[in-house]
């Protein structure tokens, strides 16, 4: 999987397949289905990740490292952004370090590309990256997701990860958040949930985290309203659009890179 329709990002690199629910945010993840429709493709890799509880897709836990797919990223040589894992998360209990390491590898060998990290398990990710990882590469953004006021300790961790860049996925964004405190986090994005599940999003959710980012000098990305707009009313994800405040906001973190062309 290359190519993507995920606004803040170039294209996907899944090394891992598989995962598992932690928290709320992870309820109606779209990576559950999108394993069961692989597996019907017949992409092995996706075989066997999810189980059938009511009328959802889950995953069951499994997670399986695809050791082929490390080399794909050398593979591209126009510099693009990278989400790496959009179908799995690199720090799941069931990663092996070394296999992490491995994807740090290839990250360190294409410094071309920016690749963004995403997880849920921040934790393990600081602990990991602080012990493991013998210097800052410039090219890799950590990041964590905080879709309410429940999960908001993660940011915690994420600061206390060795990172170029740190960033928050506020997405799904299923609750207000609170006082988040964004010293040291780069870049923020925020989106509603999608999906005929989706539930809703509320206007001063959004604003509440805005402002944090105007306070702190955090880059504010407004990916969607998703299935709910801004006037409580549920549509398609399209017919909604991306709008707030009356502009769409695509700001990115400034990079090591940009300061070096300076």
């Amino acid at each position: 999987m290359a190519e993507t329709q995920i606004e803040w990002t170039d294209s996907t690199w899944n090394p891992v397949a598989g995962c598992s629910i932690v928290t709320a945010g992870c309820t109606h993840c779209y990576a559950m289905e999108m394993a069961k429709r692989l597996e019907a493709m017949g992409i092995g890799k996706y075989a066997g990740l999810t189980r059938k509880t009511g009328k959802r897709t889950v995953w069951n836990g499994v997670v399986r490292e695809d050791r082929e797919a490390l080399s794909i990223p050398y593979g591209w040589k126009k510099p693009r952004k990278i989400f790496v894992n959009s179908m799995s998360d690199l720090f799941h209990e069931g990663v092996s370090d070394e296999f992490i390491l491995g994807v740090w590898k290839v990250m360190r060998e294409t410094p071309r590309h920016n690749y963004q990290i995403l997880t849920k398990r921040p934790e393990r990710m600081s602990a990991l990256v602080a012990s493991q990882m013998d210097d800052i590469l410039p090219n890799v953004w950590l990041g964590t997701s905080i879709e309410n006021a429940d999960v908001v300790s993660r940011v915690d961790y994420l600061r206390q990860a060795p990172a170029a860049i740190r960033f928050i996925s506020f997405e799904p964004l299923i609750g207000s958040v609170g006082a988040v405190d964004l010293r040291d986090i780069h870049w923020a994005i925020v989106g509603g949930e999608s999906g005929k599940s989706a539930r809703p999003i509320r206007e001063e959710w959004i604003d509440e985290i805005y402002g944090q980012c105007l306070t702190a000098g955090t880059a504010f990305f407004f990916k969607q309203w998703g299935t709910w707009g801004k006037d409580n009313k549920k549509r398609s994800k399209k017919a909604n659009g991306r709008e707030y405040r009356g502009r769409t906001w695509d700001e990115m973190p400034a990079t090591p890179q940009d300061a070096a062309r300076m």
